[in-house]
């Protein structure tokens, strides 16, 4: 559970507590909250929601693409046998 220190909108919070509730941090960053994450009690890192201004897609989808309509694939061994002639003696 969230156990950072709240100053104002911004809580803070180590960095070891950031990788274990990694999702509900994402959740509350989600929800507007914003985060100091520290590492050793020293601040290293601000984890803030995006504003939406900035929330625009990159590529858009290609309504003209159809990964379905592709032409199936079939190769001549099995998934198992290629990865284990491409992992070698490793």
């Amino acid at each position: 559970m969230l156990q950072g220190a709240t100053l104002g909108r911004v809580r803070t919070i180590s960095q070891r507590e950031l990788r274990n509730d990694n999702a509900a941090i994402i959740r509350a960053v989600e929800a507007g909250e914003s985060f100091t994450v520290t590492k050793r009690g020293v601040p290293v890192a601000r984890v803030t929601p995006v504003p939406e201004a900035d929330l625009r897609c990159v590529r858009p989808r290609n309504p003209g693409s159809d990964l379905a309509a592709l032409p199936r694939v079939t190769a001549s061994q099995s998934t198992s046998d290629l990865l284990d002639d491409r992992r070698g003696d490793r």
